[in-house]
């Protein structure tokens, strides 16, 4: 994607002089270029980087048009567990020449920021506001949410059939009980799933999802 581009030329003509294998030819471009998206290979390696999951993230949160400095500076202090306050010239420097070289021309060319490097400015594109992120980010020792349902199905599924049986205490609630508290729980599981999936979201408010963890 060009950074900078000239304005098209335009062209007027009556009723009569519109051929109508022409207007079909441009109605059928502009679905396409409507119709174009990031390829999700490109997406996937462009959240790879941790630098330009942390630029998505606040461009994302901000929704508008940005200075690269300023980009830059939330970038570092997320890196480097710092307050943008705190930041010295080095450690500024550094992101902001990594991404006006490297990784905001990337993000431009797959489609989801536009990128002006002349003026130093950068927003979201169109694309990337219909882009929902979400980062799963699971510390050594924690228990991804696949296994916890999994162990919750097999942990009710031994209530509910212990009740069935009648075996002592589960037996002293019917089964129709028991079926109430695993919808319950199920249900409580649910809302903190989605809760905890919020969270995780690039563009959610505050730091970037690794950061909070």
């Amino acid at each position: 994607m060009s950074q900078t581009r000239s304005a098209d030329p335009v062209v007027t003509a009556s009723p009569g002089e519109v051929d109508e294998s022409d207007v079909a030819e441009t109605e059928t471009t502009e679905a396409a270029d409507a119709a174009e998206e990031p390829d999700e290979d490109d997406l996937f390696d462009l959240l790879s980087n941790r630098r330009r999951r942390y630029a998505l993230h606040y461009l994302k949160q901000r929704g508008g048009t940005v200075e690269l400095r300023d980009l830059a500076e939330q970038v570092a202090a997320w890196e480097y567990d710092s307050a943008v306050r705190d930041l010295d010239r080095r450690e500024r420097k550094r992101v902001k020449t990594a991404l006006h070289q490297f990784h905001l021309p990337k993000m431009d060319d797959v489609g989801v920021v536009e990128y002006d490097a002349r003026l130093g400015r950068v927003r979201p594109a169109p694309a990337a506001s219909d882009l929902e992120c979400y980062l799963d980010v699971v510390a050594g020792g924690d228990l991804p949410w696949s296994g916890y349902y999994l162990g919750l199905s097999v942990l009710c599924g031994v209530v509910v059939g212990l009740a069935w049986a009648g075996v002592p205490p589960f037996g002293l609630v019917p089964p129709l009980g028991w079926a109430a508290v695993v919808v319950a729980v199920v249900g409580a599981s649910a809302v903190g799933h989605g809760y905890h999936s919020r969270q995780r979201r690039l563009g959610a408010d505050g730091p970037p999802p690794e950061v909070r963890r």
